[in-house]
């Protein structure tokens, strides 16, 4: 089954054309990067998905279904959205950031009952944040905040997590951590996930699937495999790339 079915999507903003009739579907059940140079539209088609902005054009259906068809609440429970940079959760221990996960099920005004309880602390243990639950999030680094809004989506009990740049501001060991969390929890729990990226070698490392936009355009959809070969990456980001191999066996592309 796809996740997302996209056809002939079309993106403007204040008379500019952001995405150019864009067709693909995206599978579920995968890790799925969007990838390509500043501008090429990542954001905006993550932005679409997460109904943050409205298409001008075209068809995106998600689980087979319009997204306009979906009621917002439902919607809420099956997908949750992390943006670029999340709103300031200042005073907020991570208990309670994470508790907000709960919102889509009970609304601001709802108890929380026994369920909602064992949704919070199941979603810590599985991002790693319950040994500092009780902690301000503002004091937290960068790799335990991101976990902790992880947990956040988690305890939503949504089924696809959308994710805008989640290791932009982190250091290259929380980058593996994120990025590996995200990795555990498509491929244990049947999760499926998108997430905007910049760095190449960390996409093909971790991603199931990979979606390469340029200019507002389709450039490569396909494995890690597709993306790894320097006429691809060319394509993508218009200078010559070379592909070397680790020890290991895997890829890493490098300007030539």
């Amino acid at each position: 089954m796809n996740l997302f079915s996209i056809t002939d999507l079309t993106v403007d903003v204040s008379g500019r054309r952001l995405l150019h009739g864009l067709t693909l579907d995206l599978p579920a059940g995968r890790m799925i990067a969007l990838i390509g140079h500043n501008g090429s539209g990542k954001s905006t088609l993550l932005k679409v998905l997460a109904r943050q902005i409205a298409a001008s054009g075209g068809r995106v259906a998600f689980e087979g279904r319009a997204l306009a068809d979906w009621r917002a609440r439902d919607y809420a429970r099956r997908l949750a959205f992390l943006p670029q940079h999340p709103p300031a959760a200042e005073g907020m221990t991570v208990r309670e950031l994470v508790a907000l996960g709960r919102y889509p099920w009970h609304g601001a005004l709802g108890r929380f009952g026994p369920h909602d309880h064992q949704a919070v602390a199941r979603a810590m243990a599985e991002c790693g944040v319950t040994a500092f639950a009780d902690r301000l999030v503002d004091t937290l680094s960068g790799g335990e905040r991101q976990r902790a809004w992880l947990a956040m989506m988690v305890a939503q009990e949504a089924g696809t997590l959308l994710l805008d740049e989640p290791i932009s501001a982190l250091d290259i060991a929380h980058q593996v951590e994120v990025l590996a969390l995200v990795r555990r929890m498509c491929h244990e729990t049947g999760r499926s996930a998108v997430i905007v990226l910049h760095e190449v070698n960390m996409s093909a490392r971790f991603c199931d699937h990979v979606v390469a936009l340029k200019g507002g355009r389709l450039a490569l959809q396909g494995g890690p495999a597709d993306l790894m070969q320097p006429e691809a990456l060319e394509r993508i980001y218009g200078l010559p790339m070379q592909v070397l191999t680790r020890p290991d066996g895997s890829p890493v592309a490098i300007p030539a």
